[in-house]
């Protein structure tokens, strides 16, 4: 399996190069160069295995050039009841007659961002000892992504991790959860303002190729391809536990801000997976919405991107949508530089007119909404009296869209963001008590916190990173 640009420019690679790379030489993000198709026999072959199995058998068509026995022991490592809470890894939970919920947030930072992020903190481990290399992660977070990379790679000899985070924009407990840790490798960078510039930041010091050569800057947010490839497995997990055979369908719901996790699901159904709807669920930073409603995309401004209860969505340029619209042009990189050329000098593009529109209305499956902070708290009062279950303000965005597209004859699956005790303040305003916090994470928010304020300026973040990596 090579991997090839979105923007058509850089040679192939193979995946152990881009495990490390980040964004491509040319800008673009790294693509397969075509879909590993699993016929029925295979899917019914995967049908009973246990998670760490079944995340072997699908990440080895995306990793061929990885050593089997290495990455057999790595997700083996990687997928246990003592890091996610349960066996399980990802359990389905029933709340009505064909609706679910995934439960992704038993990992150590309470978020499904823990599930493909503990397997990336791994694969670059093994890697970096085999090729005898270091690697400087940077990365940018609106809330759940930064404290589940930290938590995966703090302590790890050959990696210096910085984050950006917007300050003043995550909850007080995904704050806290990043600014406590105080292992040496960990810097974390509170920006002046939103999250679109902590990851248009990352995003120019990567086109330094020679800044980026000097100290190996490496991603951890879902454009590196990795993270992609790691969620696409619990959609396959879901799909086996609300079904009981591979002639059903069903659909997915899943709230999005960066657009790596609903196209995870988006590639499960290329490769095969019985997928009839991904319901997109956004918050009042409705660009994913729009588009998928209208065929404009349209990324706001930082003074139109609003501050919502569901904070992990507060993002207006959703890098993985790149990697959507590569694949609904076929690959074209030279359409994708076109596009991405226009949202710079024109502020968007509009496919509606254009052929690959209809690719998008009859062929992706995407279906989309928005919700609302009053829609958010409404959801979260009707899911725990009706099913006695407690969901955090982006699961709820998600949820309510899943009960808009819900049809009776084919299973909804909700995707879990987080465990609602990471967003207190609403849970109180919602529901008029918080959620129950897991053991371990009692006064989390008094711990003592490390973190620096920097402004959005790229030559800034350079000199503080030649300082410390």
């Amino acid at each position: 399996m090579k991997y090839l640009s979105t923007r058509g420019l850089a040679p192939p690679q193979g995946f152990t190069d881009i495990l490390l790379e980040g964004l491509a030489s040319d800008g673009g993000l790294a693509v397969p160069e075509q879909w590993p198709r699993i016929m029925p026999v295979k899917l019914q072959a995967m049908r009973d295995l246990a998670y760490p199995q079944l995340a072997f058998e699908l990440l080895r068509f995306f990793a061929d050039d990885f050593p089997g026995a290495d990455l057999k022991r790595i997700v083996e490592k990687t997928y246990t009841a003592e890091v996610f809470g349960t066996p399980e890894i990802t359990p389905l939970k029933t709340l009505d007659s064909n609706l679910h919920l995934l439960q992704l947030s038993n990992g150590p930072t309470l978020a499904f961002k823990d599930v493909a992020l503990q397997l990336l903190g791994n694969l670059f481990e093994n890697v970096l000892e085999r090729q005898d290399r270091r690697l400087t992660i940077l990365g940018a977070t609106s809330g759940d992504t930064g404290s589940a990379a930290e938590h995966a790679l703090k302590g790890k000899a050959r990696v210096q991790v910085f984050m950006l985070s917007p300050k003043g924009r995550m909850s007080a407990f995904q704050r806290a959860q990043m600014f406590s840790l105080q292992e040496s490798n960990i810097h974390n960078i509170a920006l002046e303002g939103v999250f679109d510039e902590c990851q248009d930041l990352v995003k120019a010091v990567n086109a330094d190729a020679a800044f980026k050569a000097k100290h190996a800057i490496g991603a951890v947010n879902s454009i590196n391809w990795a993270r992609v490839a790691a969620q696409v497995v619990y959609y396959f997990k879901g799909y086996f536990a609300a079904t009981r055979s591979n002639d059903e369908q069903v659909s997915f719901a899943v709230p999005s801000g960066n657009f790596g996790n609903i196209f995870a699901g988006y590639v499960a159904k290329q490769m095969g997976l019985p997928i009839r709807r991904l319901v997109l669920a956004t918050n009042e930073n409705d660009v994913l919405n729009e588009f998928f409603t209208t065929g404009r995309y349209r990324p706001r401004p930082t003074a139109e991107t609003h501050e919502t209860s569901s904070p992990s969505m507060d993002i207006s340029k959703a890098s993985n949508f790149e990697r959507f619209i590569w694949d609904i042009v076929g690959g074209d990189g030279d359409k994708v530089r076109w596009l991405w050329d226009q949202v710079a000098t024109e502020g968007g593009f509009d496919l509606s007119r254009e052929k690959e529109w209809e690719k998008v209305e009859e062929d992706s499956g995407f279906v989309a909404g928005r919700s609302t902070h009053a829609d958010r708290l409404e959801t979260i009062r009707r899911v725990k009296k009706e099913y006695g279950v407690v969901i955090d303000p982006h699961t709820a965005d998600g949820v309510r869209l899943a009960m808009r597209y819900r049809e009776p004859r084919y299973p909804m699956i909700c995707l879990e963001t987080a465990l609602p005790a990471k967003f207190e303040a609403t849970i109180v305003e919602a529901l008029g008590e918080p959620a129950p916090r897991p053991p371990g994470f009692e006064g989390l928010e008094a711990r003592p916190q490390r973190f620096e304020v920097l402004k959005p300026d790229v030559e800034g973040l350079k000199r503080y990173i030649e300082q410390r990596a």
